[in-house]
């Protein structure tokens, strides 16, 4: 209501100006390390660990999909959050959950209390993700904006991109728990990085929390979320899970709805009443679908078919990631100078045509092959990401940032979910079905080419998502932010 005058009171403008950047960004790609390679350090862990803890496949993958599935729940709530709350508070609060998070799973007598620590670790991810979005987005200007989303993009993807081949390592030399050990002094770090020099830069207005709004929003994002996760271990026609996507679907319509007729939403989505910002929107639902399921679906096929060791597996995957992280600042500065079109369309042509490469692999294919599709599809995907997003967010004003921030996280969170349990279940029919003509299915030989056969059948599937991202990316262009509404620190510029 009086949001204006609070603005111009609080001296929003004079603050920003005299703001140093630098330790804030520093602090903000310090926490976004930590937490984004914790996303993808367990995953050559997760055999060593069923026998560990002895529980099944199934159960294992709790770890990953109770991840996502906190992440996918929190995110959508942290719009409203961040106006409740200072921006140190909520990183700081981020921090240290993730801490805490990181200390229980390291010292886990059993998988329960591991699937705790993962939980904890994980709402402390979900808070911070949209935390560092916004504020990147309110210190910089416009046309400064590229270069900066590009640093923190490097981190985002080359975090991943290195998760699997640390946890190799280690999985190889030393025991799990290492896996945490690790990242324990890194989140200290952080935190006390970001207590002595993160600065408020996003002001508190407290609008009214509309509870019923959060718990819809629960319901719907949580029942998608875990309804296509179980997917893949207990299939389509369990009625658990046509039950929780069901519910979730009915919870997201009045989730929908009630963001609508409410005064303050807890996620505003009149966003999407901005036309690039909806075409980045459904982009990036595509996309992460493609990436999400890769990451899933390589190191099984490494393993699986190609018989790598975990550290071997995660060695072949470091090449990409290193190219990814290194072009994500490139294309940063890239985007500011020459808009999104140069890089999104050919960085969406490149990614479409990796994911074909990806289906002419087999249990003969070369590691250099593989590391060579890997690259391309890295380097297709830095092309886009980071500038799209950047680009649907420039069209939005300033008091929805931290609205688009939030559907942009929710997007990628709930598209990797409904993206693994997809690629993954179309996977498994496809070995299913080739062992079923099988005239030996128990022999190593025939199961590799059977993980091979499942493989290629999902990214067939990938092949025509990344078509239809290429036809949105068809549409995009440069935005400017309507009138008036740069932040504080680009007015002078």
């Amino acid at each position: 209501m009086d949001a204006s005058a609070t603005t111009t009171n609080s001296g929003l403008g004079i603050d920003l100006s005299k703001i140093k950047r630098g330790p804030i960004v520093v602090a903000l790609i310090i926490g976004a390390f930590v937490s984004i390679l914790n996303e993808t350090l367990l995953g050559n862990a997760l055999p060593d660990l069923m026998k560990q803890f002895s529980v099944s496949a199934s159960t294992i993958q709790w770890l990953t999909t109770a991840y996502m599935l906190v992440i996918g729940v929190l995110v959508p709530v942290t719009a409203i959050l961040q106006q409740w709350f200072s921006t140190r508070q909520m990183f700081l609060t981020a921090m240290t959950l993730f801490l805490i998070g990181s200390i229980v799973s390291a010292v886990a007598p059993e998988f329960g209390v591991l699937l705790v620590g993962r939980i904890i670790q994980a709402s402390g991810t979900g808070l911070m993700l949209p935390v560092m979005m916004n504020t990147i987005l309110v210190i910089f200007p416009p046309e400064k904006r590229g270069g900066a989303m590009g640093l923190i993009g490097l981190v985002i993807m080359f975090a991943p991109a290195i998760g699997p081949t640390i946890s190799g390592l280690i999985m190889d030399s030393l025991t799990w728990r290492w896996l945490f050990y690790l990242v324990i002094p890194l989140a200290a770090f952080s935190v006390a990085f970001a207590a002595a020099f993160l600065q408020n830069v996003s002001e508190v207005t407290k609008p009214k929390v509309d509870v019923l709004s959060i718990l819809l929003s629960t319901i719907g994002f949580g029942g998608i979320v875990y309804g296509f996760s179980k997917s893949g271990e207990i299939g389509w026609s369990d009625p658990e899970v046509y039950w929780m996507i069901i519910a979730g679907c009915v919870g997201l319509l009045l989730f929908i709805w009630r963001q609508l007729v409410v005064k303050s939403p807890v996620m505003d989505l009149r966003a999407f009443k901005y036309p690039m910002f909806s075409l980045v929107a459904v982009l990036m639902l595509v996309l992460m679908m493609t990436l999400f399921s890769t990451m899933t679906m390589l190191p099984m096929l490494l393993q699986g078919a190609l018989f790598m060791t975990a550290f071997k597996s995660g060695i072949t995957m470091l090449p990409g990631g290193v190219v990814n992280g290194i072009m994500a600042p490139v294309s940063g500065k890239l985007f500011d100078k020459f808009g999104p079109r140069v890089l999104v369309i050919p960085g969406l042509v490149i990614t479409a045509l990796s994911v074909f490469l990806f289906t002419t692999l087999d249990e003969a294919s070369s590691t250099g092959y593989v590391i060579f599709i890997h690259i391309v599809m890295m380097i297709g995907l830095s092309m886009v990401m980071m500038p799209a997003q950047t680009t649907g967010l420039n069209q939005l004003p300033r008091h929805l940032y931290p609205h688009g921030t939030a559907i942009l996280n929710t997007l990628q969170q709930v598209s990797g979910a409904i993206g693994t349990a997809l690629f993954i279940s179309i996977m498994s029919n496809g070995q299913k079905d080739y062992l079923k003509t099988s005239s030996d299915p128990a022999a190593p030989l025939e199961q590799a080419k059977a993980l091979v056969s499942g493989v290629n059948s999902a990214f067939w599937v990938g092949l025509i998502i990344s078509i239809i991202a290429l036809a949105v990316g068809l549409f995009i262009r440069r935005t400017k932010a309507p009138e008036g509404e740069h932040a504080g620190g680009g007015m002078g510029h």
